[in-house]
């Protein structure tokens, strides 16, 4: 009696949980959906903005220099994220430029030596650079304890309202997440599998595209994943995209609108487990980066790719490393030099509910997959570019800093000039070389 009791409450449990898993997986295999994520992102963008006013309002001693901070508001915006102020601007290719040296030369002076220690100093303290490798800092408090900043005051209704959250996400939300991931990644590896034992045709490839639109778009509801595309006038249908990059993520939320054939660096575990399934299905270029003649290799099979006008088009991450979305730094000549159209994408994630930076020197991939799914959602914007093409006489340096500064500027992101490969190299001796030159350069010589 007792056993057949315990059976039927499991069921009556786990019947609610199966429904709910099955309709999220129908809609998204028919692309559809009811509103249900925007109302859930809607609610929590009602419920940050109630805990920003708590925490604001919380220390009575603090609401009078809160209001007389709003009256500088609007100056000090542009300096929000910065620890200091400097007189200088420092580039990969100028060095370090400084407005009174512009105008004419100058004579050495001692003091000049004092001036380029400062600057070293507050280069330390802080830089443009190594900021856009760790996780971007909010201005309030999104629920997330991976993200919030220390506290003077917490009330006691804030402090409970993040205990429902961290219950919300972890016992209801992440169960049903982990459930469709599974499903999602189950059925593109069996989906790939058996398309890949067919002949190349037009039956294959409308196959793979219907199976990679239908996994991803299962997948990204595994993230409760709320996507605004802009522009899809101009998506692709072949040829060369390129899109800053925040996270392996970043594939799944562009492969929900329009399939993709990639092009990436070689991963082992559950990513590339993910990479070598795709590659059964059709033609991808995954290559190891540590090897000098894959560089070539691959150089060739793209342009083989983008001759064809049968295949798909090829996504490229021309930064080559995974940046904090709040910049776009150095595009990478290899994929400017082969087509001389390209399509520009632009992805911009909305940090308050939930990082979607992947921190690879920190987290593996599939701890960068837990840290999202147990953040509240994954929201983000999607502009598809107009086309752009190389102008005569341009080379692929300039090509793609073109295509750069579109990407930044409809995103929103800072534009840097700096390699994102310092994340994990050192810096190169013909950079150091660049401000010692220049500085000769401006000296009186007799």
């Amino acid at each position: 009696m007792g056993e057949h009791f315990l059976m039927a409450a499991l069921s009556l449990l786990f019947l609610p949980i199966i429904v709910v898993v099955t309709l999220v997986i129908t809609l998204a295999t028919c692309g559809k959906s009811i509103g249900v994520r925007k109302w859930y992102v809607d609610l929590l963008l009602r419920i940050f903005e109630a805990c920003k006013v708590k925490v604001q309002v919380a220390n009575p001693s603090e609401e009078l220099d809160n209001e007389n901070d709003e009256e500088v508001s609007n100056e000090t915006d542009a300096k929000a994220d910065q620890i200091i102020e400097k007189d200088f601007f420092l580039s990969a290719t100028k060095g370090v430029e400084k407005p009174e040296w512009r105008s004419s030369k100058k004579d050495f002076e001692l003091s000049d030596v004092l001036y380029f220690s400062k600057c070293g100093m507050e280069a330390i303290i802080e830089d443009s650079v190594t900021k856009r490798f760790s996780a971007e800092e909010l201005p309030s408090w999104n629920l997330l304890t991976r993200t919030q900043k220390p506290h003077q005051f917490m009330s006691v209704r804030l402090t409970a309202l993040w205990c429902v959250g961290c219950f919300v996400r972890y016992v209801i939300l992440l169960p049903f997440r982990l459930m469709i991931a599974i499903f999602g990644v189950v059925m593109l590896i069996v989906l790939t599998v058996l398309i890949g034992y067919l002949r190349e045709s037009s039956l294959k490839r409308k196959l793979y595209r219907w199976a990679s639109l239908v996994s991803f778009r299962i997948l990204c509801r595994a993230f409760s994943c709320v996507i605004r595309y802009h522009n899809r006038e101009n998506m692709a249908k072949s040829g060369i995209c390129v899109a800053n990059h925040t996270s392996p993520v970043d594939v799944i939320i562009l492969s929900c609108d329009n399939c993709y054939a990639m092009i990436g660096q070689t991963h082992g575990g559950f990513l590339g487990v993910f990479q070598r399934s795709l590659a059964r299905a059709t033609a991808h270029i995954w290559f190891e980066r540590s090897e000098a003649r894959d560089r070539g290799l691959v150089a060739k099979r793209l342009r083989s790719h983008i001759a064809d006008p049968n295949k798909l088009p090829i996504l490229i991450f021309p930064e080559g490393t995974c940046i904090n979305n709040t910049s776009v730094m150095m595009f990478k000549k290899g994929s400017f030099e082969v087509g001389s159209t390209i399509y520009p994408i632009a992805i911009k994630y909305d940090p308050r509910f939930g990082d979607a930076f992947w921190n690879s020197s920190k987290h593996s991939y599939s701890q960068h997959l837990l840290e999202l799914m147990t953040s509240w959602a994954l929201v983000c914007d999607v502009w598809y570019l107009p086309p752009m093409t190389k102008l005569e006489n341009e080379d692929a340096v300039a090509f793609a800093n073109r295509v750069k500064s579109k990407i930044a500027s409809r995103g929103g992101l800072v534009e840097l000039d700096w390699d994102g490969g310092l994340k994990r190299s050192y810096v190169k001796e013909t950079m150091k070389e660049v401000p010692q030159e220049q500085y000769s350069k401006i000296l009186k010589v007799d």
